[in-house]
Order: structure tokens, then sequence, then C-alpha cells
């Protein structure tokens, strides 16, 4: 764990401890698993690329019956969401009637999330639920019912565990907030 990592023209400094994170991952999975102790088979859809470190820790925090996969979305460009979605991978599989339980690295303004929401109801699945490593609360710009967070943070650009700055960080283990 070092303190500080660089990133192209931007440093970044250690903000959220790997075993911080583990813990709060942990506890998300033990409620998911028993919430969805008595329903049959939830989906597990990931979406790619930030959410796939949190999805393989949360999948071994799952004592369910469950399938996976994963869809790309994408909205950022650089630090700044561009505020337009576009969808790269779609589902194959079909969610009629399943519970589908989403499961993102982090929710900040929403958009993104509002539009999966959208085009997941059209496949008419039993219900749909959130699961998001990091909210950022003060970010969101349209409202969400997110069922399941491990942690809320601040409005701060972060990078590690998933998240990247220009496709870069996404091995880190910890997670590092930009330094201005």
């Amino acid at each position: 764990m070092s303190a500080t990592v660089k990133l192209n023209d931007k440093t970044f400094q250690l903000s959220i401890p790997h075993e911080q994170l583990i813990k709060a991952i942990s506890r998300v999975g033990g409620q998911i698993s028993h919430d969805y102790a008595d329903k049959e088979c939830p989906l597990f859809l990931g979406v790619l690329n930030g959410a796939f470190m949190f999805m393989g820790e949360l999948m071994q925090h799952i004592d369910l019956n469950c399938e996976v996969s994963f869809i790309k979305m994408a909205s950022y460009s650089g630090t700044a969401s561009t505020g337009k979605v576009q969808e790269l991978i779609g589902l194959s599989k079909s969610i009629e009637g399943r519970h589908v339980i989403i499961v993102e690295d982090i929710v900040d303004t929403g958009v993104t999330m509002k539009h999966l929401l959208e085009t997941l109801q059209a496949r008419k699945p039993k219900e749909i639920r959130i699961a998001t490593l990091l909210l950022k609360p003060d970010k969101l710009k349209v409202e969400l019912d997110i069922h399941y967070v491990a942690m809320r943070i601040p409005n701060d650009f972060i990078v590690g565990y998933g998240l990247d700055y220009d496709g870069l960080g996404r091995n880190y283990r910890d997670i590092y907030t930009v330094m201005e």
C-alpha cells in the first residue's frame, strides 16, 4: 500500500485501504444473502469495467445459488461524466421474471444507472435492485432507490479497486483520491 500514486498528470493519495473495502463488501454480501435466502436464483449483473473487482469480492460473500453476468456501459471521459450513456455490450440472456441485482462500482450522478434501469425494466424482470461499492450522495442528479451501498464517499475523484483515470489505476487494491 502506497501513500500516493501518480497516474498521467495527476497524483492521488490513499483514502480507503483494502481491509476497509473488504469489510464493507462482506457486510453487503451478508445483507443480500439474507434478503434473497428464500428467492429463486437471482442474477447478479456486473457493470464493466469498473465493477469487476467489487463483483469478484462480493460473490465470495454471497451464500446463495445465483447466476453472474456482465454488461458494459460508458459515460465517462477523463475525470468527468459526459452525461451521455452508451451501451457497449448488452445482456444476451432473458431476465423476464427474474430477480436482478445490478452490481456497480460507483454511483455518482446516477445518469448511467437510471439509463440502465430503464433498459432492463423493458425486459420485464420480477425486480431489480442495485448494489454499489461506492455512492456519492451529494452528486446525484436523479432519484434512485439503491438497496445496497458498501460505502458513501464525498464528491472527490477516485481511482483503484476497479475505478480508473484514463484507463489506469483499476488494479490497485486500495482506493485513492485525487490531490488538487
